[in-house]
């Protein structure tokens, strides 16, 4: 076969002058340099010899039911399984493309009552009688490929099996993400809802105090009515965070694939983080191969790229043979014999000449298409550094918000305990203890909410480094 391409490539060559014009067309758009690009001071700042996240990157929280939860979610998320579908497609289709470039064999066979006009072309004793057409025959045919337009439409079509993994991979990020940043959320709601109704059986106590207090002649109706008036307010702030708690279990049992009952057996969380935050040595060149939105993309250029090659094989000649054997009779008495066979071959060559505008048209096109995956790649690779360096900051200044959080909540601690004992000693009235106990629970819910809010970052992080998965890249 080889032998027999490169002597018609060889025959061909003085027809392509003939043949259409491709205008200069090419590709105008180029890829990023990644070590060019400037990481930024957060990102030099964090790198540090941290070794790049597990494939089970969430299992450093330290909870078996999210652990769990995960495994489900992969298992049964049918988004997910769309996903996966695709990539099925495309290896499907990549088959056919590569079926293209080999010889092709079918069997036909037929027959046929057919009434013969007795004005027509059939001659006497069949003009105006019924016969049987009987055919039977085996064809093959072969395209050579000459200018490769075959063998760049089946790479095109393996990269796109590569960028439906890539996507595919994406899709199991995000998933894993959703899962684990909607569980550190209903950790913090199970934690707000904790502060609430601790301020709340407390002003119930200070309130049953003021009461007594009233009965004694110490207190004023007007004191017992402003601790009454916060309760309903509290109250509200509780069935809020429940129904919070309640949405996030239905949130959680959608993205593994359950229906909401399910959602109702997920308990309380139990996170633990003991990871220190840092980047790994060598990040934006490594972080091509890890990230499956940059990979994806990669894979999208180097489809587009063979694309264009195909368009560009468009231009020269295209060369086609086929032959063919069997029988042909009227009748079955003779069917098979050797008065009955047939034979032929068919050769057959075309010259693009005068379609020049069309296939400019399809190159410009594939050019287009190439310079916009090549600038959605840029896009991607400088939006993954920015996404890094977003975590890195935010852990940063997370954990300083942490240091000044706890020193305010040991002072609202303070505050909150002198208030009370000088209520309970009658030094005071109920609107000062009132007061600090607020103020109390609003540094509680702060401190909840950075807590969670270190998780998350380290949630978000892991996902910005590409989670644990090392995919394949082209080598050019």
């Amino acid at each position: 076969m080889t032998a027999l391409r490169t002597l018609t490539a060889a025959g061909l060559t003085l027809l392509l002058a003939a043949c259409a014009d491709m205008g200069h067309i090419a590709p105008q758009s180029q890829k990023l340099d990644v070590a060019a690009l400037n990481a930024g001071s957060a990102i030099q700042a964090a790198t540090a010899p941290v070794a790049w996240p597990d494939e089970a990157w969430w299992e450093a929280l330290h909870d078996a039911q999210l652990n769990k939860l995960v495994a489900a979610a992969l298992a049964d998320n049918p988004s997910l399984h769309v996903t996966q579908a695709r990539v099925r497609q495309a290896e499907s289709l990549a088959g056919v493309v590569e079926a293209e470039d080999k010889i092709q064999v079918k069997a036909d066979a037929a027959t046929t009552r057919t009434l013969f006009s007795t004005d027509g072309t059939a001659p006497p004793p069949l003009n105006g009688t019924w016969q049987w057409l009987n055919t039977a025959s085996v064809s093959a045919s072969y395209n050579i490929d000459a200018w490769g337009r075959n063998r760049a439409a089946l790479a095109a079509a393996l990269d796109e099996v590569q960028l439906t993994s890539a996507e595919s991979q994406m899709a199991r990020l995000s998933l894993e993400t959703a899962v684990v940043r909607g569980y550190i959320q209903l950790s913090l709601e199970y934690a707000i809802g904790d502060t609430i109704a601790d301020s709340l059986a407390q002003r119930q106590r200070i309130l049953d105090i003021t009461r007594r207090r009233r009965a004694a002649g110490l207190a004023s109706d007007i004191d017992v009515t402003s601790i009454e008036t916060t309760l309903p307010a509290g109250r509200r702030a509780l069935e809020q965070s429940q129904e919070a708690i309640a949405l996030l279990r239905n949130q959680l049992a959608a993205l593994i694939g359950k229906g909401p009952g399910d959602g109702e057996a997920i308990a309380r969380p139990t996170l633990k983080l003991e990871q220190a935050a840092g980047l790994p040595p060598n990040l934006p060149a490594e972080l091509l191969g890890r990230r499956p939105d940059i990979v994806a993309q990669r894979w999208r250029v180097e489809a587009a790229s063979k694309h264009i090659d195909v368009a560009k094989a468009s231009f020269y000649p295209n060369i086609n043979f086929a032959m063919f054997a069997g029988f042909e009779s009227f009748g079955f008495t003779n069917f098979l014999s050797a008065q009955s066979a047939v034979r032929g071959f068919e050769p057959a060559i075309s010259l693009p000449i005068f379609d020049g505008g069309r296939l400019r048209g399809q190159l410009g096109n594939q050019t287009a298409l190439y310079d916009g995956a090549v600038e959605q790649y840029n896009a991607t690779v400088v939006q993954a550094l920015s996404e890094v360096a977003n975590a890195v900051t935010r852990i940063q200044s997370t954990r300083e918000q942490d240091r000044l959080t706890q020193n305010a909540l040991a002072s609202a601690q303070r505050a909150h305990a002198l208030a009370e004992k000088a209520y309970r000693a009658g030094m005071t009235d109920s609107l000062n203890e009132i007061s600090t106990r607020i103020a109390l629970l609003n540094e509680q819910q702060q401190v909840a909410q950075i807590s969670s809010r270190q998780l998350d970052n380290f949630a978000t992080l892991m996902a910005a480094l590409g989670g644990g998965i090392k995919l394949d890249l082209p080598q050019h």
